[in-house]
């Protein structure tokens, strides 16, 4: 979905710049900023970066809530017994950005959601001081992660809730993009 936004968003003359996790695929437009990153304390900087001098931050990137405690750039060898691994979160990105939101400035977040999905969308738009979730669930064929198409539900910090068929990633896309320019329209 960050991919087909990027494009929609450019197409309709947006300056766009896309923190690009390592994916197969590029952006269609060869004029959207594109700024690499491996993991998620790389995309988290470049987001917090990049943030004070956005109007709109779409995330749509799933980063992982965890990343390994240590790391090792050699092989871990086998050794008797389990191996354990201990885990740590990841800087919350959405949270970040709604903390440091300035007035006139959009955050648009993501929900993908096995259960409960309403109202987990919900508590996440509230939580992290979003003005839009995106929610997609995993439940509905053909929507989220492998597919070239999607299902989603807008919901809007006004409590305004858009259920919208399955439709390409690249008509969801602008699906979401004029919820943005409706709320930015109206001040939100």
């Amino acid at each position: 979905m960050g991919i087909a936004l990027a494009d929609a968003a450019k197409s309709l003359g947006a300056e766009v710049t896309l923190v690009l996790g390592p994916v197969e695929i590029r952006p269609e437009n060869k004029d959207i900023n594109i700024v690499p990153v491996t993991t998620a304390s790389e995309m988290a900087a470049e987001c917090i970066r990049i943030f004070p001098l956005c109007d709109i931050a779409i995330l749509a990137a799933a980063v992982a809530d965890f990343t390994p405690e240590t790391s090792s750039k050699a092989k871990i060898k086998k050794t008797e017994g389990p191996l354990i691994l201990k885990l740590v979160p990841t800087t919350d990105i959405a949270s970040e950005l709604g903390r440091m939101k300035k007035p006139g400035q959009l955050v648009v977040g993501f929900a993908l959601e096995t259960g409960n999905e309403l109202e987990n969308a919900l508590g996440k738009l509230r939580k992290k001081n979003l003005d839009l979730i995106v929610l997609n669930s995993l439940r509905d064929p053909g929507a989220g992660f492998g597919h070239d198409t999607n299902r989603i539900t807008l919901v809007d910090r006004n409590n305004n809730i858009d259920k919208f068929e399955l439709k390409t990633k690249k008509e969801a896309a602008y699906d979401i993009l004029g919820k943005i320019v409706t709320l930015t329209a109206s001040g939100k």
